[in-house]
């Protein structure tokens, strides 16, 4: 295992970065993907590539790099270095070291000792005061960290700094149940003396402390003399490693070596190492800590592209298990579609990711209009997105936060209209809001589980989203929740009217659907008096007055083109109620 040991002419400028066999790094002072460097000004922003082959690192110099790299103080354009050996950009160095796993033998004798949690709290700190200091500088460090790695450099600094009598730190990251011929995935280390030689980590104290779930102790004796001056590896006599506990950094652990001194210098006792234990075991709870609130803010990150905050809240509050377990109630769904996708899917095929980018803000805006009012993204499908509420809690406004959701994706596709240079400018949307009884919550396969909604209200709504097309319109509703919006009227934040009794295909009854209509301040093309005669129209339609019901549809404005589905309904049937007519217009396509 290689690294790329980074100096810089201050002390806080060193960076470790383990380097991967074969793959081409780029490094510079801020590549677009690469290694940083940041404060060398001397450094250009794309500086050199770096590939490991075998026990050999290539450097080569990049033509836009403005300042040379000195290899050997020789200015060189591309050369090849070996452990050890190292380079020089500005005031910055760069070093190949290696970075080797121990076995842990070497024919040596080995004092083994366990320590288990409870057993370490018995233990008492050693220079207390001073490590107080050090730890309080803690958060700091770790604030400025972005990743794992970054917090494990910062880990075995503040082990190196608050134990000068340990000689190297590691923070190592094994998977589950690791075995002794297994690799990391991912270790950082340190030294804090130049004699330590190549650091060679006991892969067998490593696991054995991961697997048994406490501290472990080992002692490397001469199996020829009892003093234990023998080292199996780069001069050290003992080592500790310590398991992560919390369940989010299982297979997390730090292993601290170092020796007991020579001969009248000055040495340390198994108590001191044991009161490293303590401390190291305080670090490792504190960086555990750290990573535990890291993975449930990014859990929470992950949930939010689906929930919205009121229902990651009610999912915290709660045993999210039982929360999150599928159950039957009542909800009310969202289906959203960009319309004419189809058609410009075949005129863009040869720019088909500049159709992707704008489908992709279209499901953006979808998403927000929905997680704006609460509601839960049940499902993506191609330019569609369902969305639903109800679940894991009943709304307190029934249906009327998925009709404030439908208005508001409607809004911004039509603001976008106004915008040639907005990604939805062309797009239309359309969009069917039903409210019906439902199975919510955790859905799918021992394999695949996502968080969905089943029922024939999910049908009803991507129905309705379908009859958009053909009643000419941009939002149906249902007709419970029509009604409730006739029952609590707010026409200051919008209004609906009735369109008529339809049975969609499929299905084997007929139901009044209505059109979901913003404020007259917003839409004016529908006054409220429009509102009155069409629906005065659709009741003669449903009695058989169809004469009259014409009249009506042409009094409104001829930019309603939802009344002309009725006009050419009429037309088609020559102008007569057919026999056996119930007032249920027969739907037949989707």
């Amino acid at each position: 295992m290689y690294e790329l040991l980074i100096t810089g002419p201050e002390a806080a400028q060193q960076q470790r970065r383990e380097l991967p066999e074969g793959e081409v790094i780029r490094l510079g002072r801020a590549p677009r993907n690469g290694w940083q460097v940041p404060w060398d000004l001397l450094i250009s922003r794309e500086h050199c590539e770096l590939q490991l082959a075998g026990t050999s690192l290539l450097v080569k110099r990049l033509e836009a790099a403005r300042n040379p790299i000195y290899f050997q103080e020789v200015d060189s354009r591309e050369f090849t270095i070996s452990a050890g050996q190292s380079f020089r950009i500005g005031q910055t160095i760069f070093q190949l070291v290696t970075m080797e796993l121990s076995d842990g033998q070497s024919g040596s004798r080995i004092e083994e000792q366990s320590f288990a949690p409870e057993m370490l709290k018995r233990f008492r700190f050693h220079n207390a005061e001073q490590r107080l200091e050090i730890l309080t500088k803690l958060p700091d460090a770790i604030a400025r960290t972005r990743n794992d790695e970054e917090l494990a450099n910062e880990a075995i600094k503040i082990l190196l700094k608050a134990m000068p009598h340990a000689t190297a730190a590691a923070c190592v990251q094994y998977g589950p149940n690791p075995k002794v011929e297994d690799k990391p995935l991912m270790m950082r280390w340190d030294t804090q003396s130049e004699e330590v030689g190549r650091f060679a980590p006991s892969r067998r104290l490593m696991t054995s402390a991961i697997n048994r779930g406490e501290g472990v102790l080992h002692i490397w004796q001469d199996t020829e003399d009892s003093n234990p001056a023998f080292t199996v590896s780069g001069n050290l006599d003992w080592a500790f490693c310590l398991p992560f506990r919390s369940e989010e950094s299982k297979g997390w652990a730090v292993y601290v070596a170092g020796t007991f001194g020579a001969p009248g210098a000055t040495s340390i006792s198994e108590n001191d190492i044991k009161g490293d234990l303590r401390f190291t075991e305080l670090v490792c709870d504190f960086i555990a800590s750290i990573r535990a609130v890291r993975t449930l803010e990014k859990h929470q990150a992950g949930m939010a592209q689906f929930f919205s905050p009121a229902v990651i809240e009610a999912v915290r509050k709660a045993n999210s298990d039982k929360v999150l377990e599928p159950r039957e109630t009542d909800i009310t769904v969202l289906f959203c579609d960009v319309r004419g996708f189809s058609k410009k899917a075949e005129a863009a095929q040869e720019n088909l990711k500049v159709l992707l980018d704008r489908v992709s803000s279209a499901l953006g805006v979808m998403t927000a209009g929905i997680l704006k009012y609460d509601g839960v993204i049940a499902d993506f499908q191609g330019d569609a997105a369902l969305g639903f509420w109800g679940w894991p809690s009943a709304p307190e406004d029934g249906p009327l936060s998925a009709c404030r959701s439908a208005l508001s994706i409607q809004d911004a596709f039509w603001r976008a209209t106004t915008d040639e240079n907005s990604p939805l400018a062309g797009f239309k949307v359309g969009i069917g809001v039903a409210h019906g009884r439902a199975i919510a919550g955790k859905i799918g396969t021992t394999e695949q589980i996502k968080v969905g909604a089943f029922g024939p209200v999910v049908n009803m709504g991507s129905r309705l989203e379908g009859l958009t097309k053909q009643l000419r319109t941009s939002i149906l509703i249902d007709e419970f929740t029509g009604e409730f919006l006739r029952k609590h009227p707010n026409p200051a934040e919008m209004r609906c009217r009735k369109l008529g009794k339809f049975r969609p295909v499929g299905m084997q009854t007929g139901m009044m659907l209505y059109e979901l209509l913003p404020p007259v301040e917003v839409d004016g093309r529908v006054t409220d008096d429009h509102i009155r005669i069409y629906e005065e129209a659709v009741d003669s339609l449903i009695e058989g007055e169809w004469q009259r019901s014409m009249e009506l549809l042409n009094k409104l404005p001829v930019d309603d083109r939802t009344k002309d589905f009725l006009l050419i309904y009429i037309a088609t049937n020559n102008y007569e109620p057919p026999s056996g007519w119930d007032g249920i217009i027969q739907m037949t396509s989707k």
